[in-house]
């Protein structure tokens, strides 16, 4: 991109009041900590923009406006950005945000802030296979070797779309990807993604996308956003890549790896910002929703890491926001 574009770019992103592109991918790369900053940029999505700030990212369904992670700023800027977001859009629901949000949102405006799930990081520099309690990814990887899988790097497609479809139709929901939530396979904003594919006897059987976290534009995690496994190979292929993956960027450097979003798994304990009553749904949600989405196997799956483990909540206007969350299940294709 010539020097001459950026700065008609610049002219008008201020004449419009929003970002260009290029100027929202540098607020990505100097303040996407997040594990769904990357995610923002996703096919869809609305933005807040801020100038010398950063930017929020939105999506709107049945009239309901929805946030996704956290604000791409600064955090020391959350509280200014947020609260010119909620002077714009008042009835606004914030999806997947940390309790930083979760404070400025409750505090100056009532908001409830209910835990929505937990997120886990595992620290590469510090990182094993040892301990009993990682038997089950010591096991995979055995299974894998006896199969003769072997997993590579590749940007290239290999049988995704196939693989993907094949392992759509296995789901709870068997209609259509999810989206927000889970970023969509294929975006025109693909810089630093990672791709690693399993192979059995040369034929690729699973993948995982990896997206980039950032802070100070530098690369400081990765996160598994996209997974598939073919639907006649069942056992360990998300467990092989995931090893596979971390010992590749452990060796690059990279400090950390994120296993983003493990939905409705809760902490019994409630907070004094929660509505009980909306907790108390999320509970039988886990207990009961399987059919919509499979929040007990993908919990243990990830918790074999044993990555550190923090909250992630869901701010909202009412205590049982019933129409914002069919809204959103309808918005994220789960129903």
């Amino acid at each position: 991109m010539s020097d001459q574009t950026l700065a008609l770019d610049g002219l008008q992103s201020l004449a419009s009041g929003s970002f260009t592109f290029a100027e929202r991918v540098n607020y990505l790369k100097k303040y996407g900590v997040h594990s769904q900053a990357f995610s923002t940029l996703q096919p869809g999505m609305q933005y807040f923009d801020m100038p010398g700030v950063g930017y929020i990212a939105y999506m709107r369904k049945w009239g309901g406006t929805f946030v996704l992670s956290d604000p791409v700023c600064a955090p020391d800027q959350f509280a200014v950005i947020l609260e010119q977001f909620h002077n714009r859009f008042p009835n606004a629901s914030y999806i997947q945000v940390s309790k930083a949000v979760v404070d400025v949102l409750h505090l100056r405006f009532g908001l409830y802030g209910t835990q929505f799930g937990c997120e886990s990081r595992i620290d590469l520099r510090k990182w094993s296979l040892s301990g009993k309690k990682k038997q089950i990814l010591r096991t995979a990887l055995n299974q894998a070797k006896k199969k003769n899988i072997t997993v590579k790097e590749r940007f290239s497609d290999d049988h995704t779309r196939e693989i993907s479809e094949a392992w759509i139709r296995t789901r709870k929901c068997k209609s259509n990807e999810i989206r927000f939530l889970i970023r969509p396979m294929e975006m025109d904003y693909r810089e630093n993604e990672r791709h690693f594919y399993a192979y059995e006897d040369g034929k690729a059987v699973g993948f995982i996308y990896f997206d980039p976290i950032y802070l100070n534009n530098e690369i400081i995690s990765y996160v598994p956003n996209i997974s598939r496994a073919n639907a006649d190979f069942k056992q360990g292929i998300f467990y092989t890549l995931m090893l596979r993956a971390m010992e590749v960027f452990k060796a690059e450097g990279v400090p950390f790896i994120d296993l983003g979003l493990i939905p409705m798994s809760l902490d019994r304990a409630i907070e004094h910002q929660e509505s009980r009553m909306l907790k108390k749904l999320e509970h039988l949600v886990y207990e009961k929703g399987n059919f919509l989405y499979n929040f007990k196997g993908l919990e243990f799956t990830k918790s074999r890491f044993r990555g550190e483990q923090f909250k992630t909540y869901c701010c909202h206007k009412r205590a049982i926001p019933a129409l914002e969350f069919l809204a959103m299940f309808k918005l994220t294709r789960l129903i």
